[in-house]
């Protein structure tokens, strides 16, 4: 394994190579549009620019929730953004979210149109628009939102830590694996000890702190998640696992998790959402010609 001993940090860093293994040919040191290309606009008032990770997850399961609760107002179209190849700094996203990741949602049934970036702040967005996944009361709302806080700042070092010195780095470096797979460990402990005392982590009823969580911690120990399960031991986390399931065979998340899913199981990949019959009629496995 490669440890970097090789590796003296220059007096001043420059961006003189491609950095970033899998991901090399779209980081940059600059925020901004890379080329012009407007957003497309369907027909309902929530718009969704997105893809299938677990953040674009949250913001689609939250509204698959919303609907399955009677929310007609949350009917919503989804489009793909296709961040390896660079959709994302495209002007019209840009535009929705300067920060150029995904999800990004665009609320058009206000004047003038809101537009909400950040996946947590899209939940807790559609969660307040539509007074459903976040408790009244002053203490269960504030505990839903601790969780929810504490998943937005904990998971960078799951997903860009974890994930990419495990999964996607160019070399296997034992000291950033090592670093990270003990800082991803630590927080499914965080998450086990307090789901050994409540069903859901806000309490007893299942809020938007649970989606924002499942998205990730809930798809690392059902194994969906950088092919790390075995490696960190995911089953000794049982009450992560107890919850994980139960979230799971919702049918608004599993529904949730098929839309902007551009890669696996064809029949689990709807790219584009416009309506609740697609998932019947437009997955990738009835579009795809039959060779």
């Amino acid at each position: 394994m490669s440890q970097g001993h090789d590796y003296t940090p220059p007096r001043v860093w420059t961006w003189e190579k491609a950095s970033g293994g899998k991901f090399a040919s779209i980081n940059r040191p600059i925020a901004g549009p890379t080329h012009e290309k407007a957003l497309p606009v369907g027909k309902h008032p929530l718009q969704l620019y997105s893809l299938a990770t677990p953040n674009g997850v949250k913001a689609t399961v939250m509204l698959e929730e919303l609907l399955a609760l009677g929310h007609k107002g949350a009917e919503y179209d989804a489009w793909p953004i296709r961040i390896t190849e660079g959709e994302q700094f495209g002007s019209g996203f840009v535009e929705v979210n300067p920060n150029s990741k995904i999800p990004a949602l665009m609320d058009h049934s206000t004047a003038p149109p809101t537009r909400v970036f950040e996946s947590g702040s899209i939940l807790l967005y559609l969660a307040e628009k539509f007074g459903a996944f976040l408790p009244d009361d002053h203490a269960g709302r504030t505990e839903a939102l601790n969780w929810l806080f504490w998943q937005m700042g904990s998971a960078p070092f799951l997903g860009g830590g974890f994930g990419h010195f495990y999964a996607y780095a160019p070399e296997k470096i034992e000291y950033a694996i090592d670093r990270y797979a003990m800082e991803a460990k630590r927080q499914l402990d965080v998450l086990d000890r307090r789901l050994a005392e409540r069903r859901f982590l806000a309490g007893d009823d299942y809020t938007l702190a649970d989606i924002a969580n499942w998205s990730w911690y809930g798809q690392l120990v059902l194994g969906r998640l950088y092919d790390a399960a075995e490696f960190l031991q995911v089953q000794e986390y049982r009450h992560v696992q107890r919850w994980a399931k139960e979230i799971d065979v919702r049918p608004a998340v599993q529904r949730g998790r098929m839309v902007n899913r551009t890669s696996g199981d064809p029949a689990m990949q709807l790219h584009e959402r416009h309506d609740a019959s697609d998932f019947a009629t437009r997955t990738q496995d009835k579009l795809e010609p039959v060779e």
